[in-house]
């Protein structure tokens, strides 16, 4: 402000010739309060008088002023000069013309404003220049996913396919087996049948020459019917004296046997020759290390790392998996062949589970589980826990309700171990592989 004055003091100092001319009045009393003296500058006109220096001239808006006519100030050639800055007023400001108005005022070098506001804007850039950033690897990620989407859709319809072909061949096997059965047992009964008719047949054929002999010797008369007689009866009474012939029970296709409850016995015997996993893994939680089998019921460390999108279901920090149906009520429970492996981690884990970053495997951080490494098994809480024998097989038996999450040996149901917890959350069947 002192350099201000002086600069100030100087030019009303100057002759009027040489300096430019400054006529600032305070608004007048008849002046509104929101008339105020308003800074114009402007490129020289070829209408103004032919100084050395530029030319300002304020003016007191007069009351015949309209409410737009406020006063102005017409500054030729400090618009290039302007060096200063008003932090009341928010603005540049003119160290010439404009200084009386602002006595008392906190004006700074305009460079200085400059960088100051520069500063304030710089932690803007940044976070801008982040949340760039963070889109650009959302869209990233989307673009990786219309490939991966493609190779999953071949995937599961090979896969698909695969299992109906399977499905069909089995029905195509049962449906010529059982045609198979029906045939053979028509050309058994027809054998039969066959059989039965024949011998009816030459019974037929025996009676009807008895039957010639009888009628023959009724022809005769006297002593030769006489002499015939016996003969023709006893041969009669041997032709009568066996039972009368009966026709036999179940000759004809027994329909029922082959179609009665056919599909639901055809369903039955799929079932024996399929099987049921309670516990189905979900591809798209697995982290890129794990390779999952086909049927998505096994998995195993791949020595090459997968090339997946990053997207929210899935682990990306530690090798880890979720089973794809979770639980918010009832009894579940579900077997885990873990055979000789050196690590292996299997129990449950809450939906919210950190997936990304830094963690514990542990309750407090929404995991349940029992671990198993270098021979020696724990909770996941400290302690070690001591086995009678080495299990290839672990049962998980979670209790949601009743808030238990336990682990047994399911060759002969001896507790391991249970994780006792009241859920809020869905709970996933959880595993890994990692350390």
């Amino acid at each position: 402000m002192k350099e201000l004055a002086e600069s100030y003091a100087g030019r009303q100092r100057s002759d009027p010739s040489d300096e430019a001319q400054v006529v600032c009045t305070e608004p007048s009393q008849r002046s509104g309060p929101s008339e105020e003296a308003q800074v114009v500058c402007t490129e020289p006109s070829q209408r103004s008088a032919p100084s050395d220096e530029a030319q300002v001239v304020c003016t007191e808006p007069s009351q015949r002023s309209g409410p737009s006519d406020e006063a102005q100030v017409v500054c030729t050639e400090h618009l290039k000069d302007i060096k200063w800055f008003c932090k009341e007023e928010q603005r540049a400001v003119c160290h010439v013309c404009e200084f009386p108005h602002h006595q008392g005022h906190t004006v700074v070098p305009l460079e200085e404003q400059v960088q100051e506001l520069k500063q304030q804007l710089r932690p803007d850039l940044t976070a801008l220049q982040a949340r760039r950033s963070r889109h650009q690897e959302l869209e990233e990620t989307y673009e990786a996913m219309v490939p991966h989407l493609k190779v999953q859709r071949v995937k599961t319809e090979r896969r698909i396919r695969a299992e109906f072909e399977q499905l069909h061949r089995f029905l195509r096997e049962e449906e010529e087996a059982r045609v198979k059965a029906l045939g053979e047992e028509e050309e058994q009964k027809r054998k039969r049948i066959l059989l039965e008719r024949k011998t009816l047949q030459e019974q037929i054929r025996s009676l009807s020459e008895g039957l010639s002999a009888v009628e023959a010797d009724l022809q005769k008369d006297g002593l030769s019917f006489l002499s015939a007689s016996t003969r023709s009866r006893t041969s009669a009474r041997a032709l009568l004296s066996g039972s009368d012939p009966q026709l036999l029970p179940g000759a004809l296709l027994d329909e029922a046997k082959h179609l009665g409850n056919l599909a639901h016995r055809v369903w039955e015997k799929m079932g024996q020759r399929t099987t049921f996993s309670p516990v189905t893994l979900d591809q798209n939680t697995a982290a890129d290390c794990l390779s999952l089998s086909d049927d998505l019921t096994s998995m195993r460390c791949s020595d090459v790392t997968k090339k997946v999108p990053n997207n929210p279901e899935r682990f990306t920090k530690y090798s880890e998996v979720l089973g794809s149906e979770g639980f918010s009520s009832g009894e579940h429970c579900w077997e885990v062949e873990v055979g000789d492996l050196p690590i292996w981690l299997i129990g449950v884990a809450k939906e919210s589970v950190d997936r990304k970053g830094e963690r514990t495997v542990s309750p407090d951080d929404g995991i349940w589980c029992l671990r198993h490494r270098s021979g020696k098994y724990t909770p996941c809480t400290g302690q070690t826990l001591t086995l009678k024998r080495t299990p290839e097989r672990i049962r998980v038996q979670l209790d949601y309700d009743g808030g238990e999450v336990s682990f047994y040996d399911p060759e002969d149901m001896t507790l391991i171990y249970t994780h006792q917890h009241t859920f809020t959350d869905n709970i996933y069947p959880w595993f890994s592989l990692g350390p």
